[in-house]
């Protein structure tokens, strides 16, 4: 018989074969990189008016947690930028691979979507193409860090809910109160809408209340890392001009001193499935907040409810199996019908400032967005799908900004106990909205902001329970 080894971890006294200890115990590392930008103007994408920055009032980071069970390693970064694309992702991932050894397969990195963060480009503005390298390594430098840091752990989870911050920012409108879209057309929702009782009816979808966590601590009980999803978008708020992590950073910063962590815990927040969520309450009359104050209040909130999770956590496994799965899934771009693209010329023709301003709001630039996409050239948009296995937990990486009511399906219907739903995880493609929501119309779903096939969203479904299904079968 295998003599057995006994170890005092977190959660008590276990014992497994010692043949195994090499091959089967946990072991995790982690690490924040700073990747503020150094050079300055920079424009911060979020919005559809140019939004520049000439400093930083909190700085960004790529923070990164590498796990391994002896026999497979990933890793999971979250990243504070608006949404990086595959091109960044890709060329990151790959320098982080050749000096780890870890298959780019086995990474996923999922962008917070602070519009607050920085730009970057290859060409254009010095500061802009300096920014890009800077983003590139030091995403890759944040999963090399947290690879060389691997030591024996032991990893919990637990959820706990926050609903009073989350809000569904898609709303029905009383009677004749609905103005006309881009299109010249009425929607039955609008993204949005003014906060008033004379205006808002109900809104169009639900929320996701829970903070998921998962917590890691070493063979010596000490704090490691937190990885937290929360499905809520960006807050805002912060000074004007000025760089900013938004709630993303704020909760990074605060929750280590809820648990009397180390300067080397490393906490990250994640964006969840999100869409559709906000953090306006549009039945309520907030009052005025000063810059950086809404983002405060709510990240500490965060950090709260994640310390009540983290307290609800009665087994730490250093014996949990792990697994990761990738899967590139083309679907098609969505195309204007002729009279579509017959009106969006015709918007565009319009030249007279005066004409133009009778136009409805936005109407020129969504008129550009159905002509580009009649002109695209390529038919179909290759998307990379994630899904990772930690014990009887886990995540899954969708690269859209996910509504709330895809990422509740797919936590009701996965096959593990607790299942994490990220969005914009490696690549950013615009929104995307459950097929029973785009007949409603609003934002979300105008051609241009969502730029594939009206089903998308239950072919990546599919896809994804399937990915779980083999998962578990592992």
């Amino acid at each position: 018989m295998t003599p057995l080894k006994i170890f005092l971890t977190a959660f008590g006294v276990f014992a497994i074969s010692s043949a195994a200890v090499d091959a089967e115990l946990l072991r995790a590392g982690a690490a924040a990189v700073d990747i503020t930008p150094l050079e300055f103007p920079v424009n911060m994408p979020g919005g559809f008016t140019a939004n520049g920055a000439t400093s930083a009032h909190d700085p960004l980071h790529a923070r990164a947690l590498v796990l391994s069970d002896g026999t497979m390693t990933l890793a999971m970064v979250v990243l504070d930028t608006l949404g990086a694309g595959p091109d960044v992702l890709d060329e990151a991932k790959q320098i982080a691979s050749e000096k780890t050894g870890l298959p780019v397969t086995n990474m996923l990195v999922c962008s917070t979507h602070s519009h607050t963060a920085s730009g970057y480009s290859k060409t254009g503005s010095a500061p802009h193409v300096a920014y890009r390298k800077r983003l590139v390594e030091g995403l890759a430098e944040s999963i090399v860090r947290a690879h060389a840091a691997l030591r024996p752990a032991a990893i919990g989870a637990a959820s706990h809910p926050l609903a009073d911050e989350v809000f569904n920012r898609r709303w029905y409108l009383k009677q004749g109160k609905m103005q006309p879209n881009p299109f010249g057309k009425l929607d039955a929702v609008k993204m949005n809408p003014p906060s008033s009782p004379d205006i808002l009816d109900h809104p169009a979808g639900p929320t996701d209340p829970d903070v998921d966590v998962l917590f890691v601590q070493d063979a010596k009980r000490k704090p490691l890392a937190l990885f937290a999803n929360y499905a809520l978008h960006y807050v805002g708020g912060s000074p004007k001009g000025e760089i900013s992590a938004d709630y993303f950073g704020e909760f990074a910063r605060v929750f280590p001193s809820r648990v009397g962590a180390g300067a080397d815990f490393v906490a990250m927040m994640s964006n969840g499935a999100s869409g559709d969520i906000n953090n306006i309450p549009f039945n309520v009359v907030r009052p005025p907040r000063e810059p950086f104050e809404q983002i405060r209040i709510v990240a500490q909130k965060v950090a709260d409810t994640a310390w009540l999770a983290f307290r609800k956590i009665d087994d730490y496994h250093s014996d949990v199996h792990l697994g990761m799965l990738q899967r590139t899934v083309a679907l098609k771009y969505r195309r204007p019908n002729e009279e579509q693209l017959a009106e969006a010329r015709t918007i565009l023709a319009v030249k007279d400032p005066a004409a133009v301003e009778l136009l409805p709001r936005l109407a020129q630039n969504y008129a550009r967005n159905t002509v580009a996409s009649a002109e695209r050239a390529e038919d179909t948009l290759n998307v990379t799908l994630q899904v990772i296995r930690i014990g009887d937990v886990a995540v899954c990486g969708i690269p859209f900004e996910t509504f709330v009511e895809m990422g509740l399906d797919l936590k009701k219907r996965s096959p593990f106990s607790k299942t994490l739903v990220i969005g914009l995880a490696n690549g950013r493609h615009g929104y995307l909205p459950t097929f029973a929501q785009h007949p409603l119309g609003g934002y979300e779903t105008w051609l241009g902001t969502n730029v594939v096939q009206e089903d998308a969203s239950v072919i990546l479904t599919d896809a994804l329970l399937e990915m779980l299904s083999e998962l578990k079968q592992q």
